[in-house]
């Protein structure tokens, strides 16, 4: 799923036309997530190209989706039914962002575009760049695209591995804050491909998924993702493991890490 966030003063007559553009540009649906103390429902023509809307209240309360919830959880949850989403009145560091005035953003915010004000912005080249911004691709996202496949019916196991910013290797550790990860443009994904086209050639196993997402990830975020549809459970463990192994040996991903006490670069192993 693609998203965009937008914040700044006339954010939400922002997120209308952006909308608008999508709905007439591009084949999918779209879905606004309101993170202002606005009431979106009494501006109608700001969400009347929509396919789903969900907004959170002053108290951090989701409407109709749950309470509780990170946006990058709600994303996770509406990622297998929406195509495009984008975002008001909310910065986060993993997400694109259009940024309107001087409204405050993260330190590590992936800041894609800015303007004085609304009326200043491109949107249209915006729009036309939203689909090379880094995706947000989740575990149910791949699991639903492996149950998606033709060879589905003669798979009897799904098996799944998620990696995670972990805090400490042990309890004297300095504390991670975050890490942040880089790839040579390009050549990440090539070695991906091919690591999951071999694997995919394996007897019994029919579809093989890997993603590594880029930038920034806070403490107890994930990081990285294998799914594997396989006629059974033991070559679908298999290829799982052999699927990290490889990802983490052979895909040129490199990871600052960010302690309370220093920072340093290493290529990623884990």
């Amino acid at each position: 799923m693609q998203t965009l966030c937008i914040i700044g003063e006339g954010c939400l007559s922002t997120v209308q036309t952006v909308v608008e553009r999508l709905t007439d540009s591009r084949e999918g649906r779209v879905a606004t997530v309101d993170y202002t103390t606005e009431d979106l429902a009494a501006e109608d023509e700001a969400v009347s190209d929509t396919d789903g809307t969900f907004r959170v209240d002053s108290n951090g309360q989701w409407t109709g989706t749950g309470t509780g919830r990170s946006v990058t959880e709600l994303l996770d949850s509406i990622g297998t039914d929406y195509e495009y989403a984008v975002v008001a009145g909310l910065a986060h560091h993993r997400l694109p962002t259009v940024v309107i005035g001087d409204a405050e953003t993260p330190p590590t915010a992936d800041i894609v575009a800015s303007a004085p004000t609304a009326a200043d912005l491109d949107i249209e080249s915006i729009v036309d760049r939203i689909d090379s911004f880094e995706p947000h691709v989740s575990l149910e996202t791949l699991v639903d695209r492996a149950k998606a496949s033709p060879k589905a019916e003669r798979s009897g196991a799904i098996a799944t591995f998620t990696g995670r910013v972990r805090a400490k290797d042990s309890p004297e550790d300095a504390r991670t804050k975050h890490l942040s990860f880089e790839t040579y443009e390009g050549v990440a994904e090539q070695r991906l491909d091919a690591i999951r086209q071999e694997l995919t050639e394996r007897e019994g196993v029919f579809e093989v998924l890997l993603h590594h997402r880029v930038g920034l990830m806070r403490d107890g975020e994930d990081i990285v993702f294998v799914v594997v549809l396989a006629g059974h459970r033991e070559e679908a463990f298999r290829t799982v493991e052999d699927g990290i192994n490889r990802l983490k040996d052979e895909v040129p991903i490199f990871k600052k890490e960010t302690t309370t006490d220093e920072e340093f670069w290493l290529h990623e192993t884990e």
